[in-house]
């Protein structure tokens, strides 16, 4: 290929790029935008696509309480507000406990199951590793009434451990699966090697394999959090009160409001966006890493 068409091939490629990033993160500019502005600009026709007049109002009525200058004005305190909107950064806290505690065991359970599968040869381990993988083909909601009863026997509805023990069971397959094959990438003489120099087998994984698997680790811990802190179904069923209920289940309730401001329910959606926007900027490197080394392992 000519080097003017290749020119022209890198610039196709970077305008259709740009197209499907604009796509993508428009409705969340939009939202960001939508946050810092009053009630009042966000209903004006034509709509200001660049905000003309910024307040942090509505961020400080979900950290203080304190009301919009706007709705003290035009005495709408009533009209367009919702107080539910102000259980956001408790049910933040919440989701990111869960999602981390669930991306944890993940990581502890999930790697000792893949590695004892991808190392061990055991009676009945093939049809042990069919039946993890066929468990995550149910729908979730096919479940979900045994695991309300479960829950509610064991009383444990309304906690965050009836969050972990739900997202876990249905996280670890893929993390089983993702680092089985990771782990079997892996040559098995470095671990030899440290056996013969006195490791244990668990001494081999922790310091030897749990390194060079970094990428698969962070990969997998990725998608355990993100499953656990997008969960709404669940969250819905076993949560009652804001002791546990995580930030999907408060977006929903508040925009479904009809007296809910448009701005405040903005600011809840971005303050979602936080946590996970920021574990994918940390570990982005190794996430990408992981995934390119399992689809290309033959």
């Amino acid at each position: 290929m000519s080097p003017r068409r290749r020119r022209w091939g890198n610039l196709v490629v970077t305008l259709l790029g740009l197209v499907v990033a604009a796509y993508i993160l428009a409705p969340f500019a939009w939202v960001a935008l939508s946050s810092i502005q009053p009630e009042k600009e966000l209903f004006r026709v034509p709509p200001h696509w660049i905000p003309r007049i910024v307040t942090a109002d509505n961020y400080r009525f979900i950290f203080t309480g304190k009301f919009p200058a706007g709705y003290q004005e035009t005495g709408l305190l009533r009209g367009r507000i919702s107080e539910k909107a102000r259980d956001a950064l408790p049910a933040l806290r919440n989701s990111t406990i869960v999602a981390l505690t669930v991306a944890l065991a993940n990581l502890i359970f999930g790697t000792i199951a893949a590695y004892t599968f991808a190392r061990v040869r055991f009676r009945g381990a093939n049809p042990l590793y069919v039946f993890i993988l066929a468990s995550r083909l149910l729908p979730p909601m096919a479940v979900a009434i045994p695991y309300y009863l479960i829950i509610n026997r064991l009383g444990l509805l309304d906690r965050y451990s009836a969050l972990i023990l739900i997202h876990s069971t249905f996280t670890l397959p893929f993390t089983v699966w993702f680092l089985t094959i990771y782990f079997r990438r892996v040559p098995p003489d470095i671990e030899e090697a440290a056996m013969v120099d006195g490791c244990t087998r668990l001494q081999a994984l922790l310091r030897i394999v749990a390194p060079v698997a970094a990428p698969a680790l962070a990969a997998t811990a990725a998608f355990a959090f993100m499953f656990s802190y997008n969960d709404f179904p669940f969250a819905l069923f076993v949560t009652a009160t804001i002791r546990s209920q995580t930030i999907p289940v408060i977006v929903s309730v508040t925009a479904v409001n009809p007296d809910v401001s448009f701005g405040v329910v903005a600011v809840a959606v971005v303050l979602t966006m936080i946590p996970p926007v920021a574990f994918a900027m940390v570990f982005r490197n190794y996430i990408t890493r992981g995934l390119i080394a399992v689809t290309t392992t033959r």
